[in-house]
């Protein structure tokens, strides 16, 4: 069961990611938790305070997403990389769009928040790790190369299916196309006569 700091953060990455970074205030937390007025500011008495605990919060349900699925995927090919991805893509643009929303709302104001932005590249480290992982398992011999790309490439394209939703999305053939661009089919060692 959640504790009441929890149900108040999920509550504020719900308002993030349905009202923006303005839209996040003590008072409309409290509403979206379904709390009375003051539970959040008794909790944290700042809006800076209640913004570093909520990107604390978002990075560990972040982390729990993509753990879910680095721990269930294993994906040898690049073909299989593609498809991991494409699924990801879609989870961010679909059933977890609101916390999809919230980090876009949380990255623009890591861009003029320091503190923030170190916490969101501490808690981005262990996704990148999987991401690369999974490269290197697919057969890229850099991975700390293609890794970036391969994310920032994504991150568009569920930037835009946000911005402009499309019932069809399916990155699956996008990605693919960029994932064989970067990492190049294994040789296969012939035994020669």
């Amino acid at each position: 069961m959640a504790s009441r700091r929890e149900v108040l953060l999920d509550a504020a990455i719900s308002v993030l990611g349905e009202s923006g970074i303005h839209g996040l205030t003590h008072r409309a937390v409290d509403a979206a938790a379904g709390l009375p007025s003051g539970s959040t500011s008794n909790h944290f008495r700042t809006r800076d305070a209640l913004l570093d605990a909520v990107v604390g919060r978002f990075v560990v349900r972040e982390q729990a997403n993509w753990e879910e699925i680095a721990t269930a995927i294993a994906p040898t090919t690049p073909r299989e990389l593609a498809e991991t991805i494409a699924a990801a893509a879609r989870d961010s643009a679909g059933p977890h769009k609101t916390l999809t929303l919230a980090r876009y709302a949380i990255l623009v104001e890591a861009a003029t928040n320091p503190a923030l932005r170190a916490r969101l590249t501490t808690g981005g480290a262990r996704v990148r790790s999987w991401v690369f992982a999974w490269l290197r398992l697919a057969g890229s011999s850099s991975p700390e190369r293609d890794g970036p790309i391969i994310m920032n490439y994504v991150a568009g394209l569920v930037l835009h299916q946000l911005a402009n939703p499309d019932p069809a999305f399916d990155p699956t053939e996008e990605i693919a196309t960029l994932v064989a661009s970067l990492i190049q089919p294994r040789e296969v060692a012939h035994d020669r006569p």
